[in-house]
């Protein structure tokens, strides 16, 4: 069976189930992965830091909600944390803007957010496909730990 998380999503799947996500452009699929218990998630981070939200949060929107979230899902199903291993895709620049300042650099922003809590929490970042201008769709398979990556003009590669 495969899992699809949406935009600003996150979910978990044990072997033998899949877990997919699509329409990663300057979003960053976070994927965590238990080699020893083969339990995998994911999350579709949309944003770096939810201290400009107002109200009520969707924690798996930010990268510094989703991330510790996503861990706690995994935990749930029976991943060990210290066996953990973390894959980046997206964070794309997909548009050009005339004056490119900081803030306009979503996609950069948000990979940089998700290694810095990924640093914190212990995890290696063991591969990722990040930047370019490009969407992508990446699946999980939760049996090998195999990373797909789909783009329109890249074509399709594994990490």
């Amino acid at each position: 069976m495969i899992i699809k998380v949406g935009m600003a999503d996150l979910n978990v799947a044990a072997f033998p189930n899949r877990i997919r996500t699509t329409g990663l452009g300057s979003c960053v699929g976070v994927v965590l992965y238990d080699s020893l218990n083969k339990i995998g998630g994911m999350a579709h981070v949309m944003l770096p830091d939810s201290s400009l939200s107002k109200g009520n949060i969707n924690e798996a929107k930010y990268a510094d909600t989703a991330i510790p979230r996503l861990i706690q899902e995994l935990e749930k199903l029976g991943a060990e944390r210290g066996f953990l291993t973390a894959k980046l895709v997206g964070g794309a620049q997909m548009f050009a803007f005339s004056t490119m300042n900081e803030t306009m650099k979503v996609g950069l922003r948000n990979v940089e957010a998700c290694k810095g809590i990924l640093n914190r929490e212990r995890i290696p970042v063991v591969a990722e496909d990040t930047g370019g201008n490009w969407g992508r769709t990446i699946e999980l398979d939760s049996k090998t730990g195999q990373l797909s990556i789909r783009t329109v003009n890249q074509g399709e590669k594994k990490i």
